[in-house]
């Protein structure tokens, strides 16, 4: 991660490791991922780890919203959000079973639920943060949230549907809602997370 970015003002290291489900709401069936990260983990890292996870490129604004407060990268200039560099995963949620939210690309609206399902021991040579299993493919980018992507799907999967053939063109010929490649996923994780750090 960039050497640069703020860090939470609380520097111990923790030795345990947060287990978190990650679902995008109103989106049916369910595309949701299980992820590990370390709990010292700041929100502004997570939100890499998180976006990195699902599939999105990190292209739009994002914002966590836990216990009532908004967390957000300060350079989005949003009021009343707090810095997200600025805090521990660890500080914002020490128990399991807290919920809390992601919101990504305000124009979509995008609306995630994040869970922590455990905390747990961190393991000796354990490689961090990394995806347990998931299921199904993020909807495409830029494809109008929720309600544009029911239309989406609708639209390539009836051939004789008016745009079939424009939105299979436009999301590059062709889309499989179903597709989750865990292996495929950790194995470009690391490379993701740190793309998206360096645009900071």
């Amino acid at each position: 991660m960039a050497a640069k970015r703020a860090r939470s003002k609380n520097t111990v290291q923790t030795s345990t490791v947060h287990q978190l489900k990650i679902t995008l709401l109103e989106v049916d069936p369910p595309v949701w991922r299980r992820v590990l990260v370390p709990s010292e983990t700041t929100l502004g890292d997570l939100s890499f780890i998180l976006q990195a996870a699902m599939g999105w490129t990190n292209s739009h604004l994002h914002q966590f919203t836990i216990d009532g407060v908004e967390y957000s990268d300060p350079r989005f200039e949003m009021d009343d959000a707090e810095d997200e560099f600025g805090v521990m995963l660890a500080e914002v949620a020490p128990a399991e079973s807290l919920r809390f939210s992601l919101l990504y690309d305000f124009g979509d609206g995008w609306n995630h639920e994040v869970v922590v399902e455990k905390i747990l021991p961190r393991e000796s040579g354990q490689r961090l943060p990394c995806c347990l299993p998931g299921e199904r493919a993020r909807p495409p980018e830029d494809c109008g949230g929720p309600w544009g992507y029911q239309d989406f799907l609708e639209a390539i999967g009836d051939p004789e549907h008016e745009e079939h053939e424009g939105m299979l063109e436009w999301v590059g010929g062709a889309f499989d809602p179903a597709a989750f490649d865990l292996a495929a996923l950790n194995k470009r994780l690391p490379e993701d997370i740190e793309l998206m750090a360096s645009w900071r």
